[in-house]
């Protein structure tokens, strides 16, 4: 009697995802993104070191950064347009010239012309703020939907560890160079960020399934508006994501408050209350470190609800004011900057992913450049009001107040629709 065959077993184990920086696309774009942050972190370094050499002065320090920060905020949105109009691959290259065209021009103005220095450190800031919306959006582009959360977890890898990087490379250095060559190696770094990272294309920029409206817009471009018609564009894009619009504002009232707080603060507090600069060391790298395993561990993690893992992530950055508030050992102070840094990993993250994912492809750079703007803009704000308001009402009071808004604005964002999985469940959980 015939009987039937019994079948072969299926294979059902698959091999295990290729690690994203083995893509050769992929890993050139995060070269590049890594010498841009290597650049970013080590100029305020080596113009401390040209303080210290007298080549300038205090106030002139104070300039110079201040005309960086304000180039930044100007092409942020100038260059969210740009990348949404043109080739985003193109818009870094030129982006990062700029900025690496500013590099011999500090070196040339040191301890000859302050009004050089400030002009070159406004274009070395735009270069830099027109870069982050392109490579924002360049990453969406090169990477399929389903990496997109590896890719974004080494890129701000990539952004952690050159804070750590660029200025201890740069005291390495310095014993061996001074500070005009130093000047014009931070110039070679933004040569490599133009040069390096290759076209974007390799995955298919789609719209979310749930959002047939940008789909549309997508596919059917409408002709070239104006510069103004077209941010005011993104900004209507954003609009029409609630839990990006809470996400921001959780954002924001964290950096502006939170870190504005503590960054005036902990300085104070290392050598008032612990006698020591140590715990201001120590808690800086606890931060990098943390943000680091953060990174890390949301690459692969993927939670049930991410936006309100996500949001819970931001809000632990509180606890670095709620430790400095309190007389507690230094140690406690460390764990709190580790926690809080892997708390903001945890957050952006998946909040890269999510904009990504949920924003039309063909507005994604201003939306970006909109998040860029808002958080980093609204930064020296805080900064500013945090020391008088120190002043007037005691660094205990104000520590209190910033620590209870990083704990309840994001909680507070929680609570809007679409907030839980920073879009509509069956789009989150695919990525």
């Amino acid at each position: 009697m015939a009987t039937t065959p019994t079948p072969t077993a299926a294979k059902t184990s698959t091999p295990p995802p290729r690690s994203i920086l083995r893509d050769p696309v992929f890993l050139r774009l995060w070269a590049g993104t890594t010498a841009s942050g290597l650049a970013t972190w080590a100029l305020p370094f080596v113009l401390g070191l040209a303080v210290l050499h007298h080549d300038l002065g205090a106030a002139g320090l104070g300039l110079v950064l201040a005309a960086r920060t304000a180039g930044f905020l100007a092409a942020v949105a100038i260059g969210g347009v740009l990348a949404d109009r043109h080739s985003r691959r193109a818009v870094v290259l030129w982006s990062a010239l700029a900025a690496a065209a500013a590099a011999p021009l500090l070196a040339a103005g040191l301890g000859r012309s302050l009004v050089l220095m400030t002009a070159a450190a406004a274009l070395a800031g735009a270069g830099q703020g027109a870069c982050r919306p392109a490579f924002q959006a360049l990453t969406a582009e090169t990477v399929e939907p389903g990496r997109r959360r590896q890719a974004n977890a080494a890129m701000t890898m990539a952004i952690r560890g050159s804070t750590l990087a660029g200025p201890a490379l740069t005291a390495l250095l310095a014993a061996f160079l001074d500070v005009p060559t130093l000047l014009l190696g931070i110039g070679l770094l933004w040569l490599v960020a133009a040069l390096v990272p290759g076209q974007g294309g390799g995955a298919t920029a789609t719209a979310p399934a749930a959002a047939p409206a940008a789909e549309e817009s997508a596919a059917e471009p409408a002709p070239r508006a104006g510069f103004r018609t077209e941010f005011l564009e993104g900004i209507r894009e954003a609009r029409r994501h609630p839990w990006f619009l809470a996400g921001l504002a959780a954002l924001v009232a964290v950096i502006a408050l939170g870190y504005s707080a503590t960054s005036v603060a902990l300085p104070l507090i290392s050598r008032d209350r612990y006698g020591t600069e140590w715990v201001l060391a120590a808690a800086m790298t606890a931060y990098t470190l943390g943000a680091l395993s953060g990174a890390l561990a949301i690459a692969r993690w993927r939670p049930r609800s991410p936006g309100w893992a996500a949001l819970a992530g931001l809000a632990a950055y509180g606890l670095a004011p709620l430790s400095l508030m309190l007389p507690v050992h230094p140690v406690v102070v460390v764990a709190a900057y580790a926690l809080a840094g892997i708390g903001i990993e945890l957050f952006n993250v998946p909040w890269f992913t999510a904009t990504q994912r949920e924003v039309a492809p063909d507005k994604l750079a201003r939306v970006s450049s909109l998040d860029f703007l808002v958080s980093y803009g609204l930064a020296p704000v805080g900064l500013a009001i945090i020391a008088p308001a120190i002043d007037a009402f005691g660094v205990t009071a104000v520590l209190g107040a910033c620590a209870a808004a990083c704990f309840l604005v994001p909680a507070a964002a929680a609570l809007v629709p679409t907030a839980r999985h920073f879009g509509r469940p069956g789009t989150a959980t695919a990525h």
